[in-house]
């Protein structure tokens, strides 16, 4: 119970923090104008063309913070209230997200690398997501030993490679975050006095990258062990 309260318990809470405190940041800066009053869009346009990107297509999409972009299609998807939005938290999702179609365009490595692991992680996801209930269900209720170990191993293969993405995801969106920064600031869209609201937006949204991280890694290390036993038992 207590190896399980460490591994996939705590990491359950350290969740639920961040996404209440990327929510908390979020509404707290939304409420904030920026001097300027340039909007969402704008800035993520000035960023991009800053930076010679004239070939991105900005979007506007339904949702609250369904911000993305897809280098796949070249197109930046920004929430209504940051599209429109002139608050401190809209100009830094959106240059946040700006700042992606930069890594993408200077070939940023990490973000490459990203894109190669994308389908493979998709394909093998509904196992790291059910794969222990499965093998759970064929070892203690079947008694399929033998199928439930090779279970036990598909979930731990494809746990590994989700939390090898979520590893690679948080050099990627630091360093969006970082670019975002450093350009509303380049680019006058923004006053330095008017940095800290932005800091608490991307850094608060950050948090649930590490969040997702540390959720996936304590998932792994709980399936790794009872591989082990599940092993060992079989060995007896």
């Amino acid at each position: 119970m207590i190896i399980w309260f460490i591994l996939i318990g705590i990491p359950m809470l350290f969740g639920l923090y961040a996404q209440m405190r990327v929510m908390s940041a979020y509404n707290k800066n939304v409420q904030i104008p920026s001097r300027g009053r340039i909007t969402g869009r704008e800035a993520a346009e000035a960023v991009m063309h800053r930076a010679g990107i004239h070939d991105v297509e900005i979007v506007e999409v339904p949702g609250h913070l369904t911000d993305h972009y897809n280098p796949m299609t070249k197109r930046l998807a920004l929430s209504s209230e940051n599209y429109h939005g002139t608050s401190l938290a809209a100009l830094g999702v959106s240059a946040h997200e700006a700042g992606h179609a930069i890594q993408h365009k200077v070939g940023y490595s990490m973000m490459k690398f990203r894109q190669v692991i994308v389908p493979a992680v998709q394909f093998v996801s509904p196992m790291a997501n059910y794969g222990l209930l499965i093998a759970i269900l064929l070892i203690g209720l079947l008694g399929a030993k033998v199928l439930g170990l090779l279970v036990l191993q598909l979930a731990a293969i494809a746990l590994a490679a989700v939390t090898l993405f979520h590893l690679v995801t948080l050099p990627v969106e630091f360093d969006a975050s970082r670019r975002a920064k450093l350009e509303l600031v380049n680019l006058g869209i923004l006053d330095r006095d008017e940095m800290p609201g932005v800091e608490d937006t991307l850094g608060a949204a950050a948090l649930t990258y590490v969040a997702a991280f540390v959720a996936s890694l304590g998932s792994l290390l709980h399936v790794l062990m009872i591989l082990g036993g599940v092993s060992r038992s079989n060995d007896d």
